[in-house]
């Protein structure tokens, strides 16, 4: 019987056949073949086969990052259930939520999270990596008694994959990814990174979010190296690139920040890193200091800024040739997708004109989990795009998604961010992007160490603007306000500018300011 050739088995499946004594993973100096790879997937599919759970049930993997983390999620991937990832930083309430919304039947963990899962007292099946007492099976007890033949056939079209994000909300909702989905992604990709067979890709990303999940399929696809590490020194992080000489490299914003926090004369000398060739940025904005010291400590990598949505894996990629010249771009339309930038009225933007970002073609997930309401709100009858493009015999029934990122678009077709539709501004019948503030206060008064810019309600002006910033002394509000009305539409100074020593950060990302806690403050 012939694989679809559109799950994440076949990848598998495919790189033991051509390259099974190849090294797949690496992890702290330890390494696995791909051959060794495939027979613990295969002992451990063949466990969860045998639970009896019924076809789709939902299995979390909520473990620290190590190579058997990388086994339970292709084992996961090898059956017809779905794989629900749980990064470790969450706390037992908020995978306690996961597991209610999703219903999840069976958690893969490490004996350090167990403790949480008995915190939250979860019914269904545990499987630790480490023997953890007679209650849980483990995998050295899997590798011991499961060593049949395992053979699977998943349809490209079967759900993989639930991932959920905790942002400044606590009840995300779970995107819905198939097969098809994430192999998509892995092609595309690999195209226009032009990953190559030798390539040993960084895995330093947390696998919760199809950003980090990419790195593995990626290396799947392209029978590459994946280096897995866990980023906790920046010291740490730079040897992990040098000894396992490391190629290619997927980062948040947020990692360059922490790569970049020692004195610039403790950083390793550049020529440490000639094997790097790639680095690519995703989940956020990429400034143009953190773009200069990229360039200075890697000079041969090539940089890519990417965009990517919740409901579609990637809109768009800026050209490395073009990060230097506009870095406050997020580029152009990466392949296979098409973008429109349309008003409240549903008309095409003039270029700069800032609208909402329409995604059409590839890439698009299913939707998300139990949530009809969200689903309605952002996947869109092409019919959406009527006024912008030609619906060709009325054919309506595609669905494209409509974003909530608010971006314009310039003159040569390269795309700007702007706002996320929840965090707009609407002041005196006009739109404000606090990013926008934000990004002006970043550049242009380096003595704030952080600040964050967001609304309150003022019944004459609709909403008022209000800046609350840390720095290490205060700084006059007529200083603040002077240099914001250099570079501001009189509309977008803020009427309220509050210092504060430190600023509250939001629990799951200690690199994001807290806006919610701090209005309640304000209003308070």
């Amino acid at each position: 019987m012939l694989m679809s050739i559109n799950c994440i088995r076949s990848l598998l499946e495919d790189a033991v056949r051509s390259h099974r004594d190849k090294t797949a993973v690496l992890f702290n100096g330890q390494g696995m073949t791909y051959g060794e790879l495939f027979s613990r997937v295969n002992q451990v599919a063949c466990y969860l086969d045998e639970l009896g759970l019924p076809r789709n049930s939902r299995i979390g993997v909520y473990s620290n990052k190590g190579i058997k983390q990388v086994i339970a999620i292709l084992a996961v991937l090898s059956t017809d259930h779905v794989l629900v990832p749980l990064t470790r930083l969450l706390k037992p309430e908020q995978v306690e939520y996961i597991i209610n919304d999703c219903g999840i039947r069976c958690i893969i963990t490490d004996r350090v999270k167990l403790q949480s899962i008995e915190e939250i007292e979860f019914e269904g099946h545990v499987i630790s990596y480490e023997s953890a007492g007679k209650d849980v099976a483990s995998f050295d007890e899997i590798y011991k008694y499961y060593n049949k033949p395992y053979s699977c056939d998943i349809s490209g079209h079967n759900n993989a994959v639930i991932t959920y994000s905790f942002g400044l909300t606590g009840t995300p909702k779970g995107i819905v990814i198939s097969h098809r989905n994430l192999i998509d992604s892995a092609r595309v990709v690999a195209q226009y990174l032009e990953l190559e067979q030798d390539d040993v890709i960084s895995g330093i990303l947390m696998f919760n979010l199809d950003y980090g999940l990419n790195q593995i399929f990626c290396a799947l696809y392209k029978k590459a190296t994946l280096a897995l590490h866990r980023f906790i020194l920046p010291e740490d992080f730079f040897n992990h690139l040098i000894d396992d000489q490391v190629t290619v490299l997927a980062l948040m914003p947020v990692n360059i920040s922490q790569m970049f926090d020692e004195d610039s004369h403790r950083l390793p000398s550049p020529e440490l890193f000639a094997s790097l060739k790639t680095i690519t940025s995703s989940g956020g904005n990429v400034t143009e200091k953190m773009i200069r010291d990229c360039h200075r400590t890697f000079p041969q990598a090539k940089f890519f800024s990417m965009h990517g949505l919740t409901e579609a894996f990637r809109s768009t990629y800026l050209d490395p040739s073009q990060v230097h010249i506009r870095p406050n771009s997020i580029g152009k339309p990466i392949p296979d997708v098409e973008l429109y930038v349309i008003n409240e009225q549903g008309k095409a933007c003039a270029p700069r004109e800032v609208g909402e970002l329409i995604h059409r073609g590839g890439y698009i997930y299913r939707g998300f989990w139990n949530a009809p309401e969200v689903n309605e709100q952002r996947f869109k009858s092409i019919e959406i795009l009527k006024d912008v493009i030609d619906l060709e015999g009325q054919l309506t029934d595609e669905i494209v998604v409509a974003s909530g990122d608010y971006v314009y678009k310039d003159e040569e077709g390269y795309y700007y961010f702007v706002s996320r539709h929840d965090d707009m501004i609407k002041t005196r019948g006009f739109r404000v992007s606090p990013f926008e503030i934000e990004s002006v206060v970043r550049k242009n008064l380096p003595q704030i160490a952080q600040c964050a810019v967001f609304s309150i309600e003022n019944e004459l002006i609709e909403e008022e603007i209000v800046l609350v910033y840390s720095s290490p002394h205060e700084i006059t509000e007529e200083e603040i306000l002077f240099e914001l009305k250099k570079h501001l539409a009189s509309y977008m100074i803020p009427s309220k500018v509050v210092y504060k020593k430190s600023l509250p950060l939001v629990q799951s990302d200690k690199n994001q300011v807290n806006k919610d806690e701090l209005k309640r403050e304000i209003t308070a």
